[in-house]
């Protein structure tokens, strides 16, 4: 049976240290797999550093990159049959780690799959939770008849470790121009369109984020923002709210049993994260100085107006 070309995008800036924990192990698999760095023009020798180890490169400039619309181009570049993206700092914790994270895209299963994130070695409990609350110990094999049992969970997925089937993505136009996102937004229109996500536990990477409170304000404020053009699409059958409810539970019952004195910080980074959610949601009429201030990604906002994803 001949394999499915297999081609790996790398996003990065600034990311030169991280290069040989996330590389080493796909340069490693027996799929030889095409790999493309691509950075959006940091000069710290990512560059370089991705030349010494034998993956193609290619450089943007930092004001034209978003989520999506890079992506995508990343991918037609690539023009494999399977494309899988991950982010610099997602380092593979086994040799194994492509053959497991492909297989439910090369024997038909699913259209997209999607690895488990383990917490970076010294994360605090706050970005462990996260992990375990979205990574859970056993695979799945969703479709959106599950959406009685998963809610939004449905259309999961993160593009800092995911596969994907080209040809399905081709379906749906690819991954949309948006600010952050584009994986959920993509997953969703492969569910509307009949397709299968398989979360593959057994795939596995450490990746996580430092829980700090300014950090995470920005990082819900770029979702809320990217997805209001798709609240039809990714929150139509379900209140914004349950999931976030579901995890705030479950994070101050972990927290009150294991460290009851992060109770407090929790609170506050729980309120902080829904207002950086609720105030990109329904932010489109902000000035754009003020989006940039409360972004985490400032060069996005720089752009002429009309370039912006979404209604900018």
């Amino acid at each position: 049976m001949v394999q499915p070309s297999i081609g790996v995008v790398v996003v990065t800036h600034r990311a030169r240290r991280l290069l040989d924990g996330c590389l080493q192990p796909l340069l490693a698999s027996p799929l030889r797999p095409q790999i493309l760095v691509v950075n959006s023009s940091s000069h710290d020798g990512t560059v370089e550093k991705a030349w010494d180890l034998g993956a193609e490169t290619w450089t943007i400039p930092r004001e034209s990159f978003d989520h999506g619309r890079t992506r995508e181009l990343a991918r037609q570049r690539l023009g494999t049959a399977i494309t899988v993206m991950l982010t610099p700092d997602a380092h593979a914790t086994g040799s194994d780690f492509l053959e497991r994270l492909t297989a439910p895209l090369r024997d038909g299963r699913a259209a997209v799959a999607y690895g488990r994130q383990l917490p970076r070695p010294g994360a605090d409990r706050i970005e462990a939770f996260n992990r375990s609350f979205n990574y859970p110990a056993q695979s799945q094999l969703r479709s959106l008849a599950d959406w009685p049992t998963f809610g939004a969970y449905t259309h999961f997925c993160s593009n800092s470790c995911a596969a994907w089937s080209s040809s399905a993505l081709d379906e749906i136009g690819g991954f949309p121009p948006t600010l952050v996102s584009e994986e959920t937004i993509a997953a969703a229109r492969l569910l509307e369109r009949g397709h299968r996500i398989a979360y593959v536990a057994e795939a596995t990477v450490h990746h996580s984020h430092s829980s700090g409170l300014v950090a995470d304000f920005r990082r819900q404020f770029d979702i809320g923002h990217a997805r209001r053009p798709y609240r039809h699409l990714l929150l139509g059958r379900e209140r914004d709210e349950a999931r976030g409810l579901a995890y705030t539970k479950g994070l101050l019952a972990t927290l009150a049993r294991e460290a009851p004195g992060l109770l407090p910080y929790a609170l506050l980074h729980t309120a902080g994260r829904y207002a950086g959610y609720r105030l990109g949601l329904g932010g489109a009429r902000l000035p754009r100085r003020l989006k940039a201030l409360m972004s985490g990604q400032d060069f996005y906002w720089r752009r002429p107006a009309g370039t912006l994803a979404g209604a900018g």
